[in-house]
């Protein structure tokens, strides 16, 4: 997927301009960038990975945090979190979710990104479908939870993005 199609994603999900947002597994800052450009100018971005060598491929207009999002970030009152194709490394997501819900301000967004699978492989452990992530959010307490687009990809049969609102 090149950058446009990463913005065509992610555009569904994101209302309005600027606002406090991260960015967790930001990895390079593909989806990173992607919603920066959505966001505009105005916003900031926290990119969060424990990859340092990855995080330096960001644009220094970000905050680079390296650090692993399981683990306590001491991020508060955000607007949103993207989380693409960063949920699927961890096995047991409530604790994770939970973290997300205190890190968003009331009517924040939880953006994820994920292969349309309830099958992994050793690149993608733990994905799951969009009806498993409803049934997830809701657990967590988040509500409003929408497909935003579906599309193909070759790895895990079809790639989604899904908004949650707390």
């Amino acid at each position: 997927m090149n950058h446009a199609d990463l913005v065509a994603l992610l555009k569904p999900g994101v209302q309005e301009k600027g606002g406090r947002w991260a960015d967790l597994g930001a990895g390079e800052g593909a989806f990173t960038m992607a919603l920066a450009d959505l966001l505009g100018p105005e916003a900031h971005i926290t990119a969060v990975d424990k990859d340092a060598n990855a995080l330096q491929a960001l644009d220094h207009r970000f905050e680079a945090r390296v650090a692993d999002f399981t683990r306590p970030l001491d991020l508060r009152d955000l607007d949103g979190v993207l989380m693409a194709n960063s949920l699927h490394f961890v096995r047991d997501r409530a604790p994770v979710l939970e973290a997300v819900r205190a890190m968003l301000r009331p009517g924040g967004r939880l953006i994820i990104v994920e292969y349309g699978s309830d099958r992994g492989n050793p690149w993608v452990p733990h994905p799951f479908t969009y009806p498993q992530w409803e049934t997830m959010a809701a657990r967590a307490g988040f509500r409003s939870t929408r497909l935003l687009k579906t599309v193909p990809s070759r790895w895990l049969g079809s790639m989604y993005a899904a908004v949650s609102e707390l």
